[in-house]
């Protein structure tokens, strides 16, 4: 089975339902190690906006 970059983002929680095709095609050609970075600044993210915010805020990082 190969690497599937949406899928994989998908899983970790990154909301790519507003993406246009043309960005999904470009996600997907990430590389395995290109997403475990995003998914690591995701989590890191979520953790310090966590502790300082008591409600989600909808922010996207890119």
């Amino acid at each position: 089975m190969s690497f599937n970059a949406v899928q994989a983002l998908k899983a970790k929680g990154h909301d790519l339902g507003h993406a246009t095709e043309a960005q999904l095609s470009v996600i997907a050609t990430l590389s395995e190690a290109e997403v475990t970075v995003l998914n690591s600044l995701k989590e890191r993210l979520e953790g310090e906006v966590t502790a300082h915010v008591e409600e989600p805020t909808g922010v996207i990082v890119w």
